[in-house]
């Protein structure tokens, strides 16, 4: 099946053959390379040529779509989420409204402990088609590739049952899904006065299991006051590098915690959060191959500050945008009104938003290579917007979805 789509107002983030930007940092995030009243051609699920439309092929084609007016980019690529989970959180939301922060209410049980509470209450089946209906929510808002964590089952069978969820999205789905194992998200209430013993399970018990099942890609923990301390995050870490699970971890959300270096020492893939981030924390960021991640809709939503992104870009280092789409800190998957967020809170340019949800999102979750730009040979996942003017649109009409079509490998989703 050969697709061509015509007429495009303004493709963006092309590549040519001979470039390979696998992650675009620095001043370099200012730049969206585009091909203004352009043309694409997809062919078996892949982007097979493009141009200008001076140039548009006269044949070699089963159907074409006129997107007169339309602006054609990559899908999105959230590498941060926890989208499977049992039950909203709109109680807390009531609480911090009347002052409680996050680690009152997680104190007192509830945060992550009662998100973990609901979901092993309910069935593998139910949580299953609950997570699919979010799936389906946040592709038809662009989303093109998805991580999803586990973190809320805080025992070995619920951590279990959220990776077999997290798995069966994948083979139901035509998007690419990475599953993180995150059972290092918080101690639970029978260990809350023998944290050793929690992180035994989690070394001996449950990272075994998830290792023989094949049930992650990734490891993560969170590193913070309260939670788990840097000394537990590097044994953790280790342990998981030991089965073959690249560190992803939380970092520097409330405290100056010292994960952002504990990841950067353990070669991690991304520390994400980062709303705590100085000059110690750049300098151990240079120089490695760690990508920082922040998620502003959680700091929106919990009130607390946002992340130094222009800081961190100024030093010369990538930018990655992901949503934290929880039901506790951040209830929401959708990366238009993240991108808004990002250009109104953290003052990044339309054009670095873009970057850092496309290729930058790609390359935190090692999918660079086929996607997260225009570029002969990735697959064809596509957002075609409503008719708009610019790029910069996108995130000026916040709260509105831009998305007119998504393709999928080459197919209207």
């Amino acid at each position: 099946m050969r697709l061509l789509i015509t007429n495009i107002k303004e493709l963006y983030q092309v590549e040519g053959n001979d470039e390979n930007r696998l992650v675009v940092a620095g001043r370099n995030m200012a730049v969206v390379p585009s091909i203004a009243n352009a043309w694409l051609l997809t062919e078996s699920g892949l982007i097979k040529d493009f141009g200008p439309m001076e140039n548009v092929p006269a044949d070699g084609f089963d159907e074409t779509m006129d997107v007169t007016g339309r602006l054609v980019l990559p899908t999105w690529c959230d590498s941060h989420t926890h989208l499977v989970f049992a039950a909203p959180r709109d109680g807390e939301f009531v609480d911090r409204i009347r002052g409680l922060s996050y680690e009152a209410i997680a104190a007192k049980g509830g945060g992550i402990l009662n998100s973990a509470a609901k979901l092993n209450e309910m069935s593998e089946n139910e949580l299953y088609h609950q997570s699919l209906v979010r799936l389906h929510k946040v592709i038809a808002q662009g989303t093109g590739a998805i991580e999803i964590k586990s973190g809320y089952g805080l025992c070995e069978e619920g951590e279990l049952k959220m990776l077999r969820v997290i798995r069966k999205l994948k083979e139901n789905s035509t998007i690419d899904i990475k599953a993180t194992l995150l059972a290092a998200h918080a101690y639970p209430l029978e260990y809350k006065e023998n944290k050793e013993g929690y992180i035994k399970l989690i070394l001996d018990k449950i990272l075994p299991r998830v290792a023989d099942e094949g049930l992650a890609d990734y490891m993560d923990v969170f590193c913070e006051e309260g939670f788990f301390s840097v000394a537990d995050t590097e044994r953790l870490l280790e342990a998981g590098w030991k089965y073959g699970l690249k560190p992803k971890i939380h970092a520097n959300q409330l405290h100056y915690s010292g994960g952002v270096q504990v990841g950067v020492k353990n070669k991690a893939l991304s520390v994400d959060h980062l709303e705590c981030v100085g000059d110690a924390e750049i300098a151990s960021l240079i120089g490695s191959n760690t990508m920082p991640v922040l998620l502003p809709g959680a700091a929106f939503f919990l009130g607390i500050q946002y992340q130094p992104a222009r800081k961190i870009i100024d030093a010369g280092l990538p930018v990655c945008l992901a949503t934290d789409y929880n039901p506790g800190s951040c209830p929401s998957g959708n990366v238009p009104l993240l991108l808004s967020i990002a250009c109104t809170q953290l003052k990044m340019t339309p054009e670095e938003v873009v970057n850092a949800v496309t290729i930058n999102g790609a390359a935190a979750m090692e999918l660079q290579d086929t996607l997260g730009s225009i570029k002969r040979g990735k697959k064809a996942n596509l957002i075609i917007t409503r008719p708009m003017s610019t790029l910069a649109y996108i995130p000026y009409d916040y709260g509105n979805n831009p998305v007119d079509k998504v393709l999928i490998n080459g197919v209207v989703v």
